[in-house]
């Protein structure tokens, strides 16, 4: 399976490559002259920001938009046939994969196959589909890959806005016009960004809030409890002003990454996963600077434009480069957010956004029980109390400093091909093991 990773790394670093190669194999298509000319370009924000139900994008999400898509096409089926691979095999069952594929093909009966030591060869999150006839017949076969944030390899629909794929060439636009990150995603993205931006932000602290109200055991084996409201009250009751902030800050968090554990509606951020970090950050910051709707929607525009870089660049996928990729990057998205939402200068945001990821590299994916949720939602929590950090000290200098952005997307790819799959989503080492010795408690 390594090896098989290995070569997907190798041979097909960019994920638009993929793409064409899958479309080619499979139904003999090439992209057309248009597309052809902006395959280089980075997506749309709205192929970040995904609404779905937790606990995972890439395990969860994806599989079900993939499924649904298959059904779609093959009405004619009585029955179908999945088989998962590699990471989406090892821990699709604690990310709900099964239940989501059901739900999708319902109410015809879907007959799902695991083979976590197997790997299709473009990425470890592999699927075959299959539709059956009720004679028994395949009458439609087809592979996907759900390469992270609920995004899919074969699509070819996302709107190719950014001809600027570098955080470089990004603020050397922005050094050039006088722009800020969030009025250059405005230019590219047209004004019809805004709202959808307005909604994404809903979604968020909606999640945050109900996250807070809510208390009990969540769902799966671990008999983990829900711990936001409890911090939340602590937090009200500290004394030194420090301490409370980032109490708060740990209850903000805890409580979106508990809704998504618990399978609620989130936005991907950049997955799933890692969907507590930023919208903490935001909540937190609107009611400690007493911002307008206006100041979070363009520190969701900034946040989205790095986090667009790092997904164009390299990975935001657990299975393909470990947690850095999610959570490394969540921070990243964050701490940018944070300082633009402090006044900070171009240089000082894209000097947060660098530590924030800086500080992530090498962080393994090891879920226990192959649930999103130890240590996946105390990450959250640290994440976000990292990315204020990070702004922090980004604003304490003038910006200037020796690794770029784009430097670190690169290490971080580097480092996600180094890393052993035990260490990329299939629980198979490291902390995940702990609970399969029967020595972790809750």
């Amino acid at each position: 399976m390594a090896e098989m990773e290995s070569l997907w790394y190798e041979k097909n670093m960019s994920a638009r490559r993929c793409r064409w190669r899958v479309l080619y194999c499979q139904y003999r298509v090439r992209p057309s002259a248009d597309l052809t000319r902006h395959r280089c370009s980075m997506h749309s924000l709205r192929s970040l920001f995904r609404f779905g139900n937790g606990p995972s994008s890439s395990h969860t999400i994806g599989p079900q938009r993939a499924a649904t898509a298959f059904r779609e096409r093959h009405p004619e089926a009585a029955s179908f046939r999945v088989v998962l691979y590699g990471s989406l095999a090892a821990t699709g069952r604690g990310h709900m994969t099964d239940v989501g594929l059901r739900a999708a093909f319902a109410p015809k009966p879907v007959d799902i196959v695991w083979k976590p030591d197997e790997s299709l060869p473009l990425h470890p999150n592999g699927m075959e589909f299959r539709a059956i006839t009720g004679e028994g017949l395949e009458t439609g076969h087809h592979i996907e890959y759900s390469t992270g944030g609920g995004t899919l390899l074969s699509d070819t629909t996302p709107e190719h806005v950014y001809t600027a794929t570098s955080m470089a060439e990004i603020l050397q636009h922005c050094r050039d016009t006088g722009e800020s990150f969030w009025e250059f995603v405005g230019r590219h993205e047209g004004p019809e960004i805004w709202p959808f931006l307005e909604r994404v932000w809903e979604t968020m602290r909606a999640a945050v809030e109900r996250g807070m109200d809510a208390e009990g055991l969540l769902p799966g084996p671990l008999g983990l409890q829900r711990r936001a409201r409890a911090f939340y009250r602590k937090a009200l009751l500290m004394a030194d002003m420090y301490f409370r902030s980032d109490a708060l800050l740990a209850a903000y968090a805890y409580a979106a990454a508990e809704e998504n554990a618990a399978g609620s509606l989130v936005v991907t951020a950049p997955t799933c996963g890692s969907s507590g970090v930023l919208p903490s950050i935001l909540y937190y910051l609107d009611k400690q600077l007493d911002c307008n709707r206006d100041d979070i929607v363009r520190a969701l525009a900034t946040a989205g434009l790095f986090g667009n870089v790092v997904k164009h660049n390299g990975s935001i996928s657990g299975a393909a480069v470990g947690c850095q990729g999610e959570i490394g990057t969540a921070c990243a998205m964050a701490a940018a957010a944070a300082t633009q939402l402090h006044g900070g200068t171009l240089q000082q945001i894209e000097c947060a956004a660098e530590m924030g990821l800086e500080h992530h590299l090498g962080l393994t994916c090891d879920p226990v029980g192959g649930l999103v949720q130890i240590p996946c939602i105390e990450r959250n929590g640290h994440a976000a109390s990292r990315a204020l950090s990070c702004a922090c000290f980004s604003l304490l200098t003038d910006g200037l400093h020796w690794i770029s952005f784009d430097d670190v997307v690169s290490v971080m790819v580097e480092t996600g091909r180094a890393l052993p799959s035990m260490y990329r989503e299939t629980s198979t080492g490291g902390l995940a093991t702990i609970y399969r010795r029967g020595a972790g408690s809750a």
